[in-house]
């Protein structure tokens, strides 16, 4: 019989964040895996802290093996913005899996730009098979 894996997590902190997952809060976990509330703060917080080191890693990783990675400062108009990306992504002879709609709509639902001018700092990363993510810069580095 194999041993069940949590990833990085211990079988605790997995448990605590299921339970969050659950809606519980910290009280109600507690007294579920019979352990002091601020034991479970120390699970949550240790736990959430791998969550961004595995963030961070990945996008790290991404990065060493992507064709293209940029950085489109503020007050550019967004309407400008996905033909910034075809513009770059066509200098190094990459055909994009997106066209400026589904650009402008990862702009407006995944990064979260709500403004007609981006308001933060976003970075680009093209990949050499044409897929590309735009994430919020200042999200990248943070552990």
């Amino acid at each position: 019989m194999s041993k069940r894996t949590f990833g990085f997590f211990t079988e605790k902190e997995y448990s605590v964040l299921r339970l969050r997952a659950q809606g519980l809060t910290q009280r109600e976990i507690a007294q579920i895996l019979g352990v002091s509330r601020t034991t479970v703060s120390i699970l949550e917080r240790a736990a959430l802290r791998k969550v961004k080191l595995a963030e961070k890693t990945l996008n790290i990783y991404r990065e060493l093996y992507s064709r293209l990675t940029f950085t489109i400062k503020p007050g550019v108009k967004l309407a400008e913005i996905p033909v910034i990306i075809l513009r770059k992504a066509d200098e190094v002879n990459i055909k994009l899996k997106g066209d400026f709609t589904y650009i402008y709509s990862q702009l407006r639902y995944k990064v979260g730009v709500k403004r007609s001018v981006l308001d933060r700092e976003i970075k680009v990363i093209i990949y050499r098979d044409g897929s590309f993510e735009i994430l919020q810069a200042e999200s990248l580095y943070t552990a």
